[in-house]
């Protein structure tokens, strides 16, 4: 990691420190290690320290927190009065939508901001301006247990009735979570969008509308409540109970035949020594026309002044090298065309292919809405309700539906 940091090239403005004196950025960034040994923390410090080699006037200052905590406390600094002058986080819309941020065009080369992948970048705009900058991609394909799959005598399932046929004779061999259905709440809007897009909805309309309570979600629901919970195909622990970091180390364990996931479960996998596969998710009748992709944004406040700074670092912090080296650091997709090219075609990124593939195919949270955060987190409350045994899909997603209505009416 050190040596691509190191001979990374310095990109965009030059003359930052003559007349200013000495500047101070400071980034509060997340972490997307799962040890101390890979802490984002130590990725940002090494790339400030080849940022400030070349430029003696700017300190950049990093704090990384936890998933956990990376929104909460940045939020905490804003109603302080205390905004970071960068932030890599999970949404941007609300800060935005408050007018605290830099857009694209104040801080970002020509060059740089071009190289976006579009769908990433359509995703990172209020009203036609992109204020939130993609930072790092993953999308969704369907896993699955070579092992135990092979032992039930089926094959990777390509439309809804494969999964519930396969998740059938999973459940003949005792396998504990023939499919497992994480709408606990931790991340339950992923797992709920993934379905929806596989059925032919989604959570908005194709003009952006919220369009929660679609007759295409409700017929989804509908057959994940009947066919695959009440079937008992979805394993012990009640889909509205079942976090998505619990799913992933039960698949981790070889105890789940098939479940959607990202990037960072092949590592876990392999880790543990399960032989998985990887597809694309079923649809209603056949393998889905598109998936969930999900970005997460740094964004440039406003506060501190130090555009040109901001801008000139930012332009450093997505170079190629930058960019290939987080993507590989963490089993993650790049968030630039240039990036991606190289990934698709270099030998040591085979692994992550079948997931810069679906990149292109995929549909992103309405993350530009400044009422997805709330809508989100009812969606995280509520879904599992939904196909609950008795439960009622109409219901529940008419219930979201309304109050992403009341919540979108504001913007």
């Amino acid at each position: 990691m050190v040596s691509a940091l190191g001979m990374t090239a310095v990109l965009g403005g030059c003359g930052l420190t003559g007349d200013s004196g000495e500047v101070t950025l400071r980034l509060v960034a997340a972490d997307y290690g799962d040890s101390k040994a890979n802490s984002s923390q130590k990725y940002w410090d090494e790339l400030a320290r080849a940022y400030e080699a070349e430029h003696p006037g700017v300190h950049v200052d990093v704090t990384v927190h936890s998933w956990t905590d990376v929104d909460r406390k940045v939020r905490e600094m804003v109603e302080a009065g205390e905004a970071p002058d960068m932030a890599q986080i999970g949404a941007y819309s609300d800060y935005a939508d408050k007018d605290l941020l830099y857009s694209a065009d104040d801080v970002l080369s020509i060059p740089v901001q071009a190289d976006f992948v579009s769908q990433l970048a359509g995703a990172g705009q209020v009203n036609g301006v992109q204020y939130g900058l993609p930072f790092a991609a993953s999308t969704r394909v369907l896993f699955y247990n070579k092992t135990l799959l092979e032992k039930a005598g089926v094959t990777p399932p390509k439309s809804w009735d494969d999964l519930a046929d396969a998740a059938e004779a999973l459940k003949a061999e005792g396998v504990k979570y023939p499919y497992a259905l994480p709408l606990g709440a931790e991340e339950a809007q992923a797992e709920t969008m993934q379905w929806m897009l596989s059925g032919g909805g989604g959570y908005t309309d194709d003009v952006g509308t919220y369009s929660v309570d679609s007759p295409q979600n409700v017929t989804t629901f509908t057959w994940l409540r009947d066919e695959l919970v009440g079937e008992g195909l979805t394993g012990p622990v009640a889909p509205g109970e079942l976090d998505r970091a619990d799913a992933f180390a039960a698949f981790a364990n070889g105890d789940v035949g098939m479940l959607n996931g990202h990037p960072s479960l092949m590592k876990m996998a392999s880790d543990k020594g399960v032989k998985y596969g990887m597809v694309t998710t079923p649809g209603v009748d056949g393998e889905s026309r598109n998936t969930l992709g999900v970005t997460d944004w740094m964004t440039a406040f406003k506060k501190n002044g130090h555009q040109e700074e901001i801008g000139d670092f930012l332009d450093f912090v997505y170079s190629d090298e930058n960019v290939l080296d987080f993507s590989r650091e963490y089993d993650l997709l790049p968030v630039t065309t240039s990036a991606s090219q190289v990934m698709s075609t270099a030998a040591e990124d085979k692994k992550l292919k079948p997931f810069l593939d679906e990149l292109l195919l995929s549909e992103l949270y309405p993350v530009g809405k400044t009422s997805w955060a709330s809508v989100s987190a009812d969606v995280k409350k509520q879904i599992g309700q939904a196909v609950a045994p008795g439960g009622s899909p109409e219901e529940v997603l008419g219930q979201l539906q309304t109050t992403a209505m009341r919540a979108g009416s504001a913007e």
